[in-house]
Formats: structure tokens, C-alpha cells, sequence
């Protein structure tokens, strides 16, 4: 089978500008503090930085609102393992930005963990071969728009819970006895991380805010 010179020269000049553009995607990863991320990927468990490496994808795939860091951080404690929710947050940016960055590119899973390694060598071995499955497996499905970098990016709504208390004593008097409402808001920012705000509201403040849900509610229903 005989193949065109030209066509093979143009194929191969296609592969290195891709692969030249993937290395400068990977040298912006220096921003993102890789090399203090890559000592706290050293000590998470294969298992665990798998379950995270999924999570990222399916969050990449729109298959999940967003990477449960706070859940995923307390088991990896529980198992003797420090580390915080900041960093640990900080490592999924970063599997983000690379499995985003490799499907903009169309990389193969050589290509990836051959380029990665390259440009990051604190990586350790165990993140790289848990990497080169999940991509080699699941890297097909991930599909990036040309202009998601250009769009503006806001949380997206997960859950809200609520609960009625009463303060019973505070610094100034002994015994107050008002009820009061905590409210929780759990929203996925846009690189996939859960996060949880808690707020406190009097009952008027409540009903206020009930209110304001009530005239949203009926605007949509005449959308």
C-alpha cells in the first residue's frame, strides 16, 4: 500500500502542532500550582484519585452537577490520609483542565501520558496510570466546546435544605427563645466543585424570601 508523501508530511505536522499546542496548554497547569498539587496527589490512594478522575469526567460529560469534594475528602481522612478540602479541590481543577484541554486536542492516551509526563515530572506514577485508564477508556466521550473557554461561567444550583431552631440564650441575654431558620445552598461552581452555604434568617427575613420564590415561580409560569 503505497501513501502520498505530501499527505503523510501534512499528517505528521498536524500531530506535532497538536501536540505543541497540548504542551502549551500544559505549561499554563504551572498557574494551577502542579507541583505543590503532585506532593498531595502523592498521598491519595489509587483508588480514591480514580474515584476523583471519574467524578471530573462525568462532570465533563454533564452526567453529574459537580465532583462531591467535601464527601470524597472526608473518606480519604477517615482512611488516615491528610488532607484538606482546598487542596484536594485544587487537584480536580487540574484533572479538569487537563481532561478538558486533551479532548479540545484529540490526544490518544500515548499521547497524553507521553506529553504529561514530559511536562510534568512530579507527577506521580500512580496518578499517570490511573489517568491513562480512565482517558484510555472514557476520554473518547468527553466532548469540549471550541467556546466554552469564551463563555461565561456561573454555579449551578444542586440542593437546598432548611431547618427551624430556636436561640436560646446569646452574649447579651440569657434567654431569648426566637425562632430562626438555617438555610443550606449547595451549588456546583464551574470547574465541578460542591460547594455548601449556610445562612441564618430570622422568620420575617424568611417569609421574605419565600415570597421572592412565590413571584419567580409565577413569572415562569407565564414563560
Amino acid at each position: 500500500m503505497h501513501h502520498d508523501p505530501g499527505i503523510l508530511q501534512g499528517e505528521i505536522r498536524f500531530i506535532t502542532v497538536t501536540l505543541l499546542v497540548f504542551v502549551s496548554d500544559c505549561c499554563c497547569l504551572c498557574f494551577l500550582d502542579v507541583g505543590g498539587a503532585a506532593d498531595k496527589i502523592s498521598l491519595i490512594p489509587q483508588d480514591f484519585f480514580a474515584e476523583l478522575c471519574e467524578q471530573v469526567v462525568q462532570h465533563l460529560n454533564h452526567k453529574i452537577l459537580g465532583v462531591n469534594i467535601a464527601e470524597l475528602c472526608q473518606r480519604i481522612q477517615t482512611s488516615g490520609i491528610e488532607i484538606g478540602v482546598g487542596d484536594l479541590a485544587k487537584i480536580a481543577n487540574i484533572v479538569s483542565f487537563l481532561f478538558s484541554t486533551a479532548a479540545r486536542n484529540n490526544l490518544s492516551t500515548e499521547e497524553l501520558v507521553t506529553t504529561l509526563s514530559n511536562a510534568i515530572s512530579a507527577l506521580p506514577k500512580h496518578a499517570l496510570q490511573v489517568i491513562r485508564h480512565v482517558w484510555n477508556e472514557q476520554g473518547k466521550s468527553i466532548s469540549v466546546s471550541e467556546d466554552a473557554g469564551n463563555m461565561v461561567t456561573v454555579g449551578q444550583f444542586v440542593d437546598i435544605k432548611w431547618k427551624l431552631g430556636v436561640a436560646m440564650s446569646s452574649d447579651t441575654c440569657r434567654s431569648l427563645k426566637y425562632p430562626y431558620v438555617t438555610v443550606t445552598l449547595t451549588v456546583a461552581d464551574p470547574s465541578g466543585q460542591l460547594t455548601d452555604k449556610t445562612f441564618e434568617m430570622t422568620i420575617p427575613q424568611f417569609k421574605n424570601f419565600f415570597r421572592q420564590f412565590k413571584e419567580m415561580a409565577a413569572v415562569l409560569e407565564t414563560v
